[in-house]
């Protein structure tokens, strides 16, 4: 052991590195066998004590596995590892994606390590595992994953690390006790950039304008909503934050930016002041986008939310929270102690900064009456009329302020539970290996050994053997008692062996689904989809969206009809968000549920976004101006590309048809058209050796939507455009038709020109029928004119059904990649 810590140091100083004291104490810890709770601060390099333990690990021949909790996080740590290991001794396990599985050293989320350790027990090859952002511990939802491991690995040495930990005696005297093994705590109070904290009782801008003048920009100004980003960045526009040369600059980097959403021309006119956006809301172009400029120093404020602690790559010299309270899922409350230090502790930049700033803003209304009282003591005004809080407000000062800055992280609390996926994956282990009592006694050792008191332990006995009879009720589990002997045999119904997944539960249900839909029903690719959609969580700013619509277009109808006020308000309480075949959903998933009686806690989520899109042929940013979602485009394309995902990865190809085929197609081409680098992110994602071996993969071109690399997605973008052309033609709003068109200086085609062409048409006919039988594939052809020109037509149906008038139009692409505007360049329009 100490001929390896020997080379170790000796690469750590290759490196040009010196270890703090924190890191050789956790080092040497680790080298002597001990478990490590590593609890030091952000910018600390906890990173290289894990590298240490992989070294170690390498050394004696050894596996060691690395948890994070996001994917985006293992990706990037597989990546690091890769540099430093070498390719070949890394691999990665996400859901997405798992390359090189047996490596000696696997990345993976801390789920696909709890799934491992409850599935297959003490034959996980894990001797050293690396939990990062170990605070996740206590998370309510998925605390369960850390703890897991700690339980069902004995053999096992952790290091477990985070900035916010707190205190953890109970957890280290547990593992203690479970493994026969030390753990040594290292932690660390001083922060290679120290802290400078300062409470502010000044508005906002005033703050901001002061902060940039005293040189501690870049600032991160903390909100708690996506709505409070924007409005804030908006109200800081007129604040002083940069300068004419500040602003050339800025004007510069933006030539040639592609800002043509909804929603990016009002990002661009912040962007040009040195004001950012950044939160989920936002399309990851844009997001990265504002990720670039401040890295280059061109923004000096950026307005993001408070997922500042988890993946954001943006340099920060002062961090300002707006509020110190939010709602935490349940009600609005003070923020912890632990959530207000992961967010503090992104300021000041290890190797830019001597130091970091955090400030706090005081609330709005103690701003405002601190303010009214200094004008009545200087003569100004006659009294004081102070402002009251908000309803619901939960105040804080400057107390609370300090309190938050010099207190600890609230202890981590045990969130272990009992739940059907937890017992399956036991009870199958036990099953194969013929443990006693077919595996029910491993849970019961998973229950003692549970980092809870004994009165919860008692109730998760008691929440086993209830799940447990419900299995054996529906079936799942049958018991067979043989006469002599003490304990009974277990059997776990065969389908179980082969698609029973901890995650995938919803999953099996929309397989299961699927095969009850009735294959020659015109409407099966849309129920398809719709089932599709029901298993997805819900886009809630999307789905307000679709509300407020709804409310907006009932409001209209209601008013022309006279109805009375109080009537309208009382229908306006019944509008909700479309939820297509939502009964048939529903009346499948109970009957899913009473054989598979772990889907008690999922919830089914009938809703229609994507179909919604498909039936009415929207483009991407049509939907988003439709709905007036401008700021929340990034939660649409977010929920756009789970959409695409499941239809090409989750549903089976014995259900895909031509029809269901288009709509995987054209979900794709809304994605490519809005931002491609969601999919350029998940493909990377499912071959992540691209990025490994980038001389591999071709450079030529882009991985974006290519009529030659994806022509099925091509084909799906082309009939889509001709589909909302002829819809326009049908409604004889020409002047929508025009703007479905690539403008042509050489052949133009203005709303007029249309109309008077179709004009012989509606004599003869008088309608354009668009109904499903007008979208069919059959009434649209597409021929290739090399190089990169096509020649498509597109024909009109008739109420007659004679099909002879069509339209003709030319696309010409010189660039790889399609643009997001049409593509169309129509040429005639007859017979």
């Amino acid at each position: 052991a100490g001929d390896v810590l020997d080379r170790f140091l000796t690469w750590v100083a290759g490196q040009g590195l010196t270890l703090y004291p924190a890191q050789e104490e956790a080092i040497l810890e680790l080298f002597a066998g001990h478990h490590v709770v590593l609890a030091t601060p952000t910018g600390s390099g906890k990173s290289l004590v894990a590298t240490a333990l992989h070294f170690k690990a390498l050394s004696e021949q050894s596996r060691s596995i690395y948890t994070a909790p996001i994917k985006a996080l293992v990706n990037e740590k597989f990546f690091a590892l890769c540099a430093t290991f070498g390719p070949q001794r890394v691999g990665m396990q996400t859901g997405d994606a798992t390359i090189n599985p047996d490596a000696p050293i696997c990345c993976c989320t801390a789920e696909v390590l709890a799934n491992q350790a409850l599935r297959r027990g003490d034959e996980v090859d894990a001797p050293y595992v690396v939990m990062d952002e170990f605070h996740y511990y206590g998370d309510r939802d998925r605390g369960m994953a850390w703890q897991v491991p700690l339980l069902a690995l004995p053999a096992t040495t952790f290091l477990l690390m985070s900035a916010t930990l707190g205190n953890t005696a109970a957890i280290r005297e547990r593992l203690t006790a479970r493994t026969g093994r030390a753990v040594a705590e290292v932690s660390a109070v001083e922060r290679p950039v120290p802290l400078t904290f300062e409470y502010r009782e000044t508005p906002i801008h005033e703050t901001v304008e002061a902060l940039v003048e005293s040189q501690r920009a870049p600032i991160y100004i903390v909100h708690f909503t996506q709505r409070d980003c924007a409005d804030q960045a908006q109200a800081l526009t007129s604040a002083k934050i940069t300068d004419a040369e500040q602003k050339r600059a800025l004007g510069k980097e933006l030539t040639g930016v592609r800002l043509d959403t909804p929603y990016g021309k009002e990002l661009s006119r912040f962007l040009r002041h040195g004001i950012g956006v950044h939160h989920a809301g936002l399309l990851p172009r844009y997001r990265r986008l504002v990720e670039r400029l401040a890295q280059a120093g061109l923004l000096k404020v950026i307005c993001g939310t408070d997922t500042l602690g988890v993946g954001v790559n943006i340099p920060i010299r002062t961090v300002l929270f707006s509020r110190l309270s939010k709602y935490d899922g349940d009600k609005v409350a003070l923020l912890s102690v632990r959530d207000f230090l992961q967010i503090a502790g992104r300021a000041g930049r290890k190797g830019f900064d001597d130091a970091g700033w955090v400030v706090a803003q005081a609330p709005e209304h103690t701003i405002a009456n601190k303010r009214a009282v200094a004008k009545v003591a200087e003569g100004n005004k006659r009294r004081v009329v102070k402002r009251a809080a908000p309803k619901g407000f939960v105040n804080w000062n400057e107390a609370t302020f300090v309190r938050l800055t010099s207190q600890p992280p609230e202890p981590l609390e045990s969130r272990f539970e009992i739940t059907h996926g937890l017992l399956l994956q036991r009870l199958q282990h036990g099953i194969e290996h013929h443990e006693r009592a077919g595996g029910y006694g491993a849970v019961i050792d998973l229950i003692r050994h549970a980092h809870d008191g004994d009165g919860a332990k008692r109730y998760h006995r008691r929440r086993a053997a209830t799940l447990f009879r419900s299995l054996r009720g529906a079936g799942i589990i049958t018991v067979a008692r043989r006469p002599g002997r003490p304990t009974s045999d277990l059997r776990l119904a065969s389908h179980l062996q082969h698609d029973f997944s901890l995650h995938t539960t919803l999953s099996l249900f929309l397989v299961s689904a699927l095969a009850e839909l009735d294959r020659d029903d015109p409407g099966y690719p849309l129920a398809l989809l719709s089932l599709v959609e029901s298993i997805l969580e819900n886009p809630q700013a999307v789905l307000y969206g679709q509300i407020r619509h709804a409310k907006d277009e009932l409001i209209g109808r209601l008013k022309a009809e006279g109805v009375e006020y109080d009537e309208r308000m009382a229908r306006l309480e019944e509008v909700t968000y479309p939820k297509p075949n939502a009964e048939q959903i529903y009346t499948l998933f109970n009957r899913f549920a009473a054989h598979h009686p772990w889907v008690a806690g999922e919830n089914i989520r009938p809703k229609g976004v994507a179909r919604e899109m498909v039936e009415g042929l929207y483009t991407f940013p049509l939907y988003v101006r439709y709905l007036a979602i401008a700021r929340a485009e990034g939660v649409l394309l977010r929920y756009l590309s789970q959409v695409y995902n499941c239809l090409r990865h989750t549903v089976p190809d014995v259900y895909k048809d031509d029809a269901v085929d288009e709509i995987v197609a054209y979900v794709r081409a809304l994605l490519e058209t809005a931002d491609a680098s969601l999919l350029e992110e998940w493909e990377e994602m499912q071959h992540p050796e691209r990025r490994l071996h980038p001389e591999a993969t071709p450079a030529a071109e882009p991985v974006s939507l290519n009529p030659h690399r994806n022509p099925r997605a091509f084909i799906a973008r082309v009939r889509t455009e001709l589909h909302r052309l002829v819809g326009a033609l049908a409604e004889r709003d020409y002047e929508e038709a025009a703007t479905c068109l690539c403008p042509d200086e050489a052949d133009p085609w203005d709303a007029r020109r249309i109309e008077e062409a179709l004009a012989p048409y509606f004599a003869e006919y008088g309608e354009i029928l668009f109904t499903p039988a007008a979208r069919r594939p059959h009434l649209t052809t597409l021929h290739e004119n090399p190089p990169r020109r096509w020649r498509c037509t597109q024909t009109l149906l008739d109420p007659a059904g004679d099909g002879t008038w069509w339209l003709e139009a030319e696309i010409d692409l010189p660039d790889p990649a399609l643009p997001e505007n049409p593509i169309l360049r129509l040429r005639r329009i007859g017979v």
